[in-house]
């Protein structure tokens, strides 16, 4: 399994998930889990996703979905293999 972490945040709008979620769908991506929280009108979620079974290369991915999420949306999305998300947070 290759796991990638994808975080989203913006104001909060209908449809944010919708969008984040259609995608992944239509490029064969599965979610392994996911968090949102709205704070004070901000939208902020995180999801572990499966990118093993992609039909696209993974820096495609991480460029559409942050044009999915500006252009189409209105939020922030960003989209990082799991070891580099890991290795950029370490304590």
């Amino acid at each position: 399994m290759e796991r990638a972490i994808i975080t989203v945040v913006g104001k909060d709008t209908v449809g944010i998930i919708a969008g984040v979620c259609t995608y992944l769908a239509k490029h064969h991506i599965n979610i392994l889990d996911i968090s949102q929280t709205i704070v004070q009108g901000y939208f902020n979620m995180m999801m572990i996703v499966d990118v093993s079974s992609t039909d696209i290369p993974f820096g495609e991915l991480t460029e559409e979905l942050s044009r999915v999420g500006s252009e189409e949306i209105g939020v922030q999305i960003k989209c990082q293999k799991e070891e580099i998300f890991d290795l950029m947070h370490r304590i």
